[in-house]
């Protein structure tokens, strides 16, 4: 019998082990509409693929298939890469999101323990647009515009949102990415943010009997702010999830009133 039991431990633990091995290597696309009284409609619809906490990864190509000619750009939301990754599938990666369309980047606290400038350069090469506390601007026939804002590393204080926002258009629908949830701390209404995209935290990754440090991936309405935090595509330490399978986002973004 106590043979009995232990054999249905091991059983119990393998299964469980295997389980989790599957959520780390999920391709989820999550699929997401949000609609904003003040979205400018002359852009009819705007779509965004969003990928954060790559770290060692390699996108297959059934997550490119997937969104290939429905986002119009793609944003990775920092940890594209971390130490030991090789360089070439970081270009690799990048050469697949490519082909989806216009790709921005913005840093997380992993990809400064690789040569960083090597990364940047990489980053230059592939014609992918850094955004460290800087914004690109999106313009209608009608001059309508949307801004991409992004920061840089807040856990390195690298972070500026006052530049990024001088260097976004006043009157625009404004977007900002970040690595880190926590820089919706320093937003403020009168900033006009409407959207923040962000990762880091993974979603908590492992979580036992439902708990975690860290909270499942959701977005949520903010005073200020609507924030979407992702819990990522990759994982770090272990390649292992519970709770918070890998994912990535296609969002929507129209004009319209959220019930």
């Amino acid at each position: 019998m106590i043979i009995f039991l232990v054999i249905l431990v091991i059983l119990g633990g393998v299964l469980l082990l295997l389980y989790m091995v599957r959520e780390a290597f999920l391709n989820k696309v999550m699929e997401h509409e949000l609609l904003f009284p003040d979205f400018p409609e002359s852009f009819g619809k705007v779509s965004l693929f969003f990928i954060s906490d790559i770290h060692r990864r390699t996108i297959p190509d059934v997550v490119i298939n997937a969104v290939k000619g429905k986002a119009d750009v793609v944003i990775i939301g920092g940890d594209l890469t971390e130490k030991g990754v090789p360089f070439d599938r970081v270009r690799a990666n990048l050469l697949k999101l490519k082909q989806i369309g216009p790709v921005y980047f913005v840093w997380g606290n992993n990809d400064y323990e690789v040569d960083f400038r090597l990364l940047d350069a990489i980053l230059l090469e592939s014609g992918v647009k850094v955004l460290d506390n800087t914004a690109v601007t999106f313009e209608s026939e009608q001059g309508e515009k949307i801004c991409l804002l992004g920061v840089d590393d807040l856990n390195q204080e690298r972070d500026r949102l006052d530049l990024a926002l001088l260097d976004a258009h006043e009157k625009s629908f404004k977007i900002l990415a970040s690595h880190y949830p926590s820089i919706t701390k320093k937003i403020h209404s009168e900033h006009e943010i409407r959207l923040v995209l962000s990762g880091h935290t993974h979603g908590g990754q492992i979580h036992i009997f439902g708990f975690s440090p860290q909270k499942r991936g959701c977005i949520k309405k903010l005073e200020n702010t609507i924030l979407l935090i992702s819990n990522g595509f990759g994982t770090t330490s272990f390649p292992l999830r519970l709770g918070a399978p890998a994912e990535t986002h296609l969002i929507t973004l129209r004009k319209g009133n959220n019930r």
